[in-house]
């Protein structure tokens, strides 16, 4: 909790010491009542008092309780300033993390869990921020100042409020070992819960498709009611302290009543008066250390669970990034639009098993180096390692013959147009979707968007769209096809202008003659740029400069497809489960 509170700034600090003077001021201003009160009980029960001296005790209250009343609302408004700031800045700070990590540290914690711990945890801790600030400046200045008003007033008394206060916070603590650890079953839950929730929105279609809507219910019944009962069990304890706090209290007025008329009736007759007033003025300061006693507790009932929160929040802040920036962010005269593996194996941080093993090839300039293989060979795996979604965990991956660990991310995936297997659409415009991601490149202008579209075989369907390319694409692009989502999706790689393309089965959705027609466009338009194609498709890689046939994350062939038809066995296999001998013949 301590470590995320270094994110207030100076200017929330100066905040808080005034919040923190107006506290002690509001403090002041009512335990400063009990004292007129006493004042008008003993004018009131005297003979000959004066009205006015009655009047001007009864304005002091009220001026305290005015004063009192503005310093709340000013705290008010001053805290809700600091926790919201907190909150705004806690979150941005966790999201550009995120944006950091890799795939296999964002894998770790689960995409669900990221956007629970985005949401919900940032904000229990912002509603401890923002109650507990005023509570626990006010709680404990209340109780010390009331205990010090009351020390010397009567041992009797003093003893009853001792032995209700300990009761109250005997039980506070019971509950607090109770719950404690049951809030980050909660805050688990929360996560599968949302687990299940966007499962069910982004398979909806699938979900219908198989009627198994019942079973969705189901399954997010069972997610909810561990919840829901878990919840419960949490809110049936603490609403255990709403009794015995009612119970305390009238247990400790009524105790000091019963005490103070044995008192009154005991002392001499000149001093009635004055051990009645007495009475009231402890009964009234008796309540407020009960009051600051339960302002506490209820700030204790929200530690556990903000703790918890905190501690999920810093799990991810703390999180070393496995792929670190290099140093390089500038072009360099070596090579240009080279793409070059060295020995390269790479195994999953957590795995035993290397998925590739020993891979070795150099791709030129205006080159296309196309990988197949059959599903699980590493064919993705291997293109990953390019933009550094992964790091090799041997051997070296060089672009332009410089290692790319050397770069810095930015400038690296700047030389990169890159296609991903599914292809995916954000919320927003045709317009905005090409040109998306300019961070670092000249922007793209309505004319490289069109001609971008148009390579990438897509001007004929968004052009028929209602608005044409400031039609609305939906975030995931449900309003779109999937062969429409590639179009798309190649359109954008293309707008950027890179160096090398990298295609991960980019084309799998598309009819063949679409097919055919993108990839005569694309080689006449990318000519002078490298481009890395993995693809099921024959068709779709005969053409290619180079092929490289993985099997079990090794290369067993590379040449072109004429060549490999001869020498490579699981090549030959491939190919004639898609084409005929006579097609491959005159191909």
């Amino acid at each position: 909790m301590f470590k995320l509170l270094k994110n207030i700034n100076k200017k929330q600090w100066f905040f808080i010491m005034i919040s923190f003077v107006l506290i002690i001021g509001q403090v002041w201003l009512e335990l400063k009542m009990p004292d007129y009160m006493s004042e008008i009980t003993v004018l009131v029960q005297s003979e000959g008092s004066n009205m006015k001296d009655i009047l001007i005790n009864g304005g002091y209250m009220l001026a305290c309780a005015l004063g009192s009343l503005l310093s709340a609302i000013i705290v008010g408004y001053l805290v809700s300033n600091i926790s919201a700031t907190f909150s705004m800045k806690v979150r941005k700070k966790l999201f550009n993390k995120v944006e950091n990590l890799s795939m296999h540290e964002v894998k770790q914690f689960s995409t669900s869990s990221l956007i629970t711990r985005t949401t919900n945890d940032i904000t229990q801790v912002q509603m401890l921020i923002s109650m507990g600030l005023q509570l626990l400046i006010k709680a404990p200045i209340t109780a010390i100042w009331a205990i010090s008003k009351i020390l010397n007033k009567s041992t009797e008394w003093s003893i009853i409020t001792a032995i209700a206060v300990a009761v109250l916070l005997t039980t506070i603590g019971i509950i607090m070992i109770i719950v404690l650890p049951k809030f980050k079953i909660v805050q688990k839950l929360t996560d599968n819960l949302n687990n299940v929730t966007r499962e069910n929105l982004t398979g909806i279609r699938v979900v219908r498709a198989f009627n198994a809507e019942e079973y969705q219910e189901n399954k997010f019944e069972n997610v909810n009611t561990k919840l829901t009962n878990q919840q419960l069990f949490n809110q049936k304890t603490f609403a255990i302290l709403s009794p015995i706090m009612y119970l305390v209290m009238y247990f400790l007025t009524l105790s000091i009543y019963f005490v103070g008329a044995s008192l009154i009736k005991e002392t001499v007759l000149s001093n009635k008066l004055t051990m009645f007033g007495d009475m009231i003025v402890f009964s009234t300061y008796a309540m407020q250390i009960i009051m600051s006693f339960l302002m506490l507790a209820m700030i204790f009932m929200m530690v556990p669970r903000a703790s918890v929160s905190a501690n999920r929040i810093n799990e991810v802040l703390d999180t070393e990034e496995s792929i670190k920036d290099g140093s390089i962010d500038k072009e360099t005269t070596k090579e240009k639009g080279t793409v070059e593996f060295k020995n390269v194996s790479f195994k999953y941080p957590d795995a035993k098993e290397y998925l590739l093993r020993n891979i070795s090839f150099k791709a030129e300039e205006g080159q296309t180096i196309a990988f197949i293989g059959s599903t699980g060979s590493g064919k993705s795996t291997l293109i990953n390692l390019v933009p550094r979604f992964y790091d090799a965990t041997e051997g070296e991956v060089l672009v332009d013959g410089i290692n790319v660990k050397e770069y810095t991310q930015e400038f690296l995936h700047n030389k990169i147009g890159y296609v991903p297997q599914k292809a995916v659409m954000f919320d927003g415009t045709v317009n905005t979707n090409i040109a998306y991601g300019e961070n670092g490149k000249p922007e793209v202008t309505e004319k490289q968007i069109k001609k971008a579209i148009e390579v990438a075989q897509g001007k004929d369907f968004v052009e028929k769209m209602d608005n044409k390319y400031d039609t609305h694409i939906a975030s995931g692009g449900t309003n779109v096809s999937g062969g429409q989502k590639q179009r798309l999706a190649i359109a954008r790689a293309i707008a950027r202008d890179p160096e090398i393309y990298i295609f991960d089965d980019s084309f799998s959705a598309l009819d063949y003659k679409t097919d055919a027609t993108l990839r005569k466009a694309l080689k006449e338009h990318t000519k002078t740029s490298t481009s890395l194609i993995v693809a099921q498709r024959i068709g779709t890689i005969m053409n290619a400069d180079k092929i490289i046939v993985l099997d079990n994350g090794k290369c067993v062939g590379m040449g072109t497809h004429k060549e490999l038809l001869k020498s490579c066995k699981v090549y030959k296999q491939i190919a004639l489960s898609q084409l005929s001998k006579e097609e491959l013949e005159n191909a």
